[in-house]
């Protein structure tokens, strides 16, 4: 893929839908974001991708840009200079780069440079990226020929060329002579008196003699002006104005040497054209990349699921634009779900006005747009969007002056082209269908077109106020009635999309709060067909009912998870609680095998300890093996597994418990020992029953010397240190 195709590409989503959802300005707000002016341009030109793996492919560049806001490894520094002139300047021969130029075009390769090694190292985290950059060349050349020339301030270098380097040397010894010629002419007219004040100055930028007018003749040297009284002649010195001659010539020569090896350097650069404009295309892939990362993390843009087939499903959609404006103005906007799919592929949506309705419909329009230009959308992550060959669009109030067209003339021809282009890979968005004549006239050809729109397997959403409309959507099967939600005691929007029903005008209950006299209002209601304000009060009793059974199903939905979870997490406790007790179970009858195995064998060793007899001790102990491997013989392998998996796992949790219980007796312990040391130790006498500080024994003092004592245990004796006892019973 070409890098100039990421961000301009063909298009079938025609100018007018672009104009109707605003993209215009979701696309200044993008190139805002650009650090270059470069890519804001580009930014400007994105337009919806024809291809779908071209479209793939700028989602994913987007995404891993975001994604990098969030990890440590971020993505470098992609600002750059444009180099256009620079270019140009390399096609036409014979040609030279101005310094700036070069340094520009050295700039440019290192940032590319350091991009394709970054990609490299990071390939995993931006694999999208990293295949983009690793489209570029990586080439040091270009800089390291511009730097044997230039120096990072932005001068030629002394040794660019041998040729340069002796008239360099050469200006800085005729430089010196200068300074040297003019102190010593400058001394010489000071001891003279011949000068002013100001002794010296600055003419043409050469060091001059500021010598007094009546002494002009005393100087000798070239005038080269006089102050504005004429008191003052300014003259470079004879020998000084020599020298300077000399100067001028070796700065020629210096001028000429370094057009020379610019030139040099322009023409080395010559064969890198084609290099130099993927560097600037790549890096402004890049800024209008980063822009669009950034601007989706400002509206929480994400890359949804999409899905092949055709299937819409937004959840928590924001309109970008609207959210933006909240969020600065601190106000918060509503989310609207919404779905469309083959069993649901149009979707009217009805209610009053300043309800919602349209700006779910531009949402929707919007969000679709951006996708198919590579952008990423403010929904939730479990949403799903398709893609479509065309999005149509007819939005607001479109009189056209210039073709002398009216509101409803201009829709019609709108509906015309709708019906050239209408088919099963078309999304239509329609904002008040149906208006601008006659109602019954207007409404009438709205229905017909919508059952057009219908035959053709096209997917929509309209908004209308029309009754007819809004009963061909309870009767065409894959066609979905919705309202946006109304308070019926405040008349205020609640901004919310509810799918299933028709939603009501509200057209007398909003005049009456707007102060029309109920008078007014009942004759109104008068002149219309009875049958209309009764389906209109109809519709709006059941909004009010399935507001407050979705309030109903809402709690009674939270209480069941709530209830689920209780019982889900008691039958885990009660499967743990008897597992736990099968494995104690099991351990305590491995236990008890075990002592009972443990007393034979103290029987038979005590058996041979009197009797001392052979031949019934080895009999007896081949008996009790026999025995416990005949038991052996039953168990499966498996069932050994499990029995050797649970005792370990068993034995485990005993040690665990008996960790614990230790650890609180070490505590307890310590504390008694620091009790203990508080207090004051008793003084030990011969004859004292004593025991060790962590012993059982107990014995008697028989001799003290020394701060050591011999204990008397009956059995033996010991030496032990005075303060390792502690007194059981002093002697009476």
């Amino acid at each position: 893929m070409a890098l100039n195709e990421v961000y301009i590409a063909m298009n079938k989503i025609h100018d007018k839908t672009l104009q109707d959802l605003e993209f215009s300005t979701v696309l200044n707000q993008v190139a805002d974001r650009c650090t270059t002016e470069l890519g804001k341009e580009a930014a400007l030109e994105i337009k919806p991708f024809s291809k779908r793996d071209k479209m793939i492919e700028a989602l994913n560049l987007t995404n891993e840009y975001l994604s990098s806001f969030d990890n440590n490894n971020q993505i470098p520094n992609h600002g750059f200079e444009d180099i256009s002139p620079e270019i140009k300047l390399l096609n036409i021969e014979n040609t030279v780069i101005e310094i700036k130029g070069f340094r520009k075009i050295g700039t440019i390769s290192g940032t590319v440079n350091t991009h394709i090694t970054f990609f490299k190292k990071f390939h995993d985290y931006y694999p999208t990226l990293f295949r983009t950059s690793q489209q570029i060349e990586f080439t040091k050349e270009i800089i390291e020929e511009t730097e044997k020339v230039i120096d990072r301030f932005g001068e030629i270098k002394d040794d660019a060329s041998p040729d340069l380097k002796y008239i360099r040397i050469q200006l800085n010894e005729v430089k010196s002579k200068i300074n040297q010629s003019f102190s010593r002419a400058l001394s010489s007219y000071i001891a003279s008196g011949y000068l002013d004040d100001i002794k010296e100055s600055v003419v043409e930028n050469r060091r001059v003699l500021a010598v007094k007018a009546m002494y002009r003749r005393k100087v000798k040297g070239s005038v080269l002006g006089s102050s504005k009284t004429g008191s003052i002649v300014y003259i470079e010195p004879e020998e000084t104005f020599r020298y300077n001659r000399e100067l001028n010539n070796l700065e020629y020569d210096e001028k000429e040497e370094i057009n020379r090896i610019l030139k040099g350097l322009t023409d080395f650069l010559r064969p890198y054209i084609p290099l130099l404009q993927d560097y600037q295309t790549y890096l402004t892939l890049i800024d209008v990349v980063s822009a669009k990362a950034k601007y989706a993390s400002d509206v929480n843009g994400i890359l949804p699921e999409i899905v092949g087939h055709k299937e819409m499903e937004l959840i928590d959609a924001y309109h970008p634009l609207l959210f933006l404006t909240n969020k600065r103005k601190g106000e918060k906007t509503y989310p609207q779900s919404i779905s469309l799919h083959k069993e649901n592929r149009i979707i009217v949506i009805s209610g009053p006005n300043a309800g919602g309705k349209s700006i779910t419909l531009k949402t929707v329009g919007l969000l679709q747009v951006m996708l198919q230009s590579g952008m990423l959308v403010s929904v939730h992550p479990r949403s799903k969007m398709c893609l479509f060959n065309r999005v149509l669009t007819d939005i607001g109030d479109n009189q056209s002056i210039e073709n002398h067209l009216s509101t409803y003339s201009y829709r019609l021809k709108n509906m015309n082209y709708f019906l050239k282009k209408c088919n099963d890979q078309t999304l239509f968005l329609i904002d008040e269908f149906g208006t601008g004549s006659d109602p019954e006239l207007g409404g009438a050809l709205a229905e017909t077109f919508l059952e057009e729109f219908y035959h053709r397997d096209a997917f929509g959403i309209i908004t209308t106020h029309y009754a007819n409309l809004k009963m061909l959507a309870d009767e065409l099967p894959y066609t979905t009635n919705a309202n946006m939600m109304f308070d019926n005691n405040t008349l205020e929007p609640v901004f919310k999309l509810v799918v299933g029903q028709p939603g009501s005008s509200f057209t007398f209950e909003v005049a009456q709060k707007n102060g029309i006299p109920y008078s007014l209002i009942n004759r109104a209601k008068k002149k219309i067909e009875r049958g209309k304000v009764r389906f209109d009060r109809t519709i709006a009793k059941l909004q009010k009912e399935h507001r407050q059974m979705s309030k109903t199903s809402s709690q009674l939905k939270e209480e069941e998870v709530k209830a689920r979870e209780e019982a889900r997490r008691l039958d885990e406790l009660n499967s743990k609680i008897k597992n736990k007790l099968e494995s104690y179970q099991q351990l305590y009858d491995h236990n008890q095998r075990m002592i009972y195995l443990g007393n034979k064998v103290n029987d038979i060793a005590e058996k041979y300890f009197y009797n001392k007899k052979k031949r019934p001790l080895i009999s007896e102990f081949l008996r009790i093996v026999e025995t416990e491997n005949s038991k052996r013989k039953h168990q499966t392998k498996k069932e050994k597994q499990e029995i050797k998996v649970k005792k370990q796992t068993v034995e485990k949790e005993v040690q665990k418990e008996v960790a614990v219980i230790r650890k609180k007796k070490n505590v307890e312990k310590k504390k008694n020992l620091e009790k203990e040391v508080n207090k004051p130790k008793p003084i030990l006498k011969i004859g004292d029953r004593v025991r060790l500080l962590d012993g059982k024994a107990i014995g008697s003092i028989d001799t003290i010397e020394k701060n050591k004592a011999i204990v008397n245990y009956g059995m033996f004796t010991t030496s032990v240190a005075l303060d390792q006892l502690e007194l059981v019973e002093a002697k009476k």
